[in-house]
């Protein structure tokens, strides 16, 4: 049985769109075994997939010491491959058949398309998102059948990216007006949950699903809704790698490298320059128009 050490990311917005690679590795090599280092985020994403045996959690430590804790964890065992998102040099010192380095540093075009330069071929590459049965079950008893529902996630990793609570406040009243029932997703932490309470406490009839530690448990959430509207984020990543139809709303950060991926993934940005034009810029209407054209597209 082939062991393939797969090395990525700390946010969980990068780790899944780093899962586009892992996912077509098992597609090649589908009996292999895989252990997955990353972040602490990330974690209880990549253990809900059903080929990974190990997930190495790396916590950043002062003098990079992380990366002789990573090299300690997996040098005593023989990788038929090693590949390394992170450029870290840790897969130089590892006993392997063959090595998969992508150089770190930001370059220009989309994050997913840089994944492809590990393949010879440069194959498409789609994210996944994967859920255990228990974490199946929990999700349609927290959203039962009996409603429909939108996902909103109004919070993001730092304030420039975020959508003002206002406007998700009346696009979500414009969903109920649909039949949809709003449901809040958020991360865990009081920061984020601080971020995410105005739209909670104003938004009536509003699910509150934020907050949940396996994100396991978030995709099978997602997978329930009809559709998912929120900011660049590691939600909205998620949510357009479980195939959820997914409405991505970008200010200053760049599309064109971020864009959600996946087979019902669209964006809408503000006007303005890309990285410069502020999020507050996009107006509700256009939101709640590209929204129901998703709806539409999904019958």
């Amino acid at each position: 049985m082939k062991r393939i050490l797969f090395i990525t990311a700390n946010r969980l917005g990068d780790a899944v769109i780093s899962s586009g690679a892992l996912a077509e590795l098992i597609r090649r090599y589908p009996e292999a075994r895989f252990t997955i280092a990353c972040g602490p985020v990330a974690a209880s994403y990549f253990e809900a997939c059903p080929h990974v045996e190990r997930v190495i959690v790396v916590s950043k430590r002062r003098y990079d010491l992380h990366w002789v804790s990573l090299w300690w964890a997996c040098f005593g065992r023989w990788w038929d491959m090693v590949v390394d998102l992170r450029g870290s040099g840790v897969s130089l010192f590892l006993p392997t058949l063959r090595r998969r380095i992508l150089r770190g540093g930001r370059r220009p075009g989309a994050r997913i398309g840089h994944l492809a330069a590990l393949f010879r071929d440069r194959p498409s590459l789609l994210p996944q998102a994967w859920s255990r049965p228990e974490q199946t079950g929990l999700a349609g008893q927290a959203l039962p059948d009996s409603g429909r529902y939108c996902a909103l996630a109004p919070t993001a990793n730092w304030d420039g990216k975020i959508w003002p609570a206002e406007k998700f406040i009346a696009l979500g009243r414009a969903m109920q007006a649909h039949g949809l029932v709003p449901a809040i997703f958020y991360g865990p932490g009081e920061e984020e949950r601080a971020r995410a309470m105005p739209v909670l406490v104003t938004l009536e009839g509003a699910v509150d699903l934020g907050g949940q530690a396996e994100l396991g448990l978030v995709t099978a959430l997602l997978r329930r809704c009809a559709l998912f509207v929120g900011n660049d984020s590691g939600l909205m990543h998620l949510a357009a790698a479980a195939a959820v139809p997914t409405l991505g709303l970008f200010g200053p950060s760049r599309a064109s490298e971020y864009a959600p991926t996946g087979p019902k993934a669209r964006f809408v940005a503000a006007p303005g320059p890309e990285g410069e034009a502020p999020i507050a810029g996009l107006s509700t209407e256009r939101v709640v128009q590209e929204a129901c054209a998703l709806l539409a597209d999904e019958g």
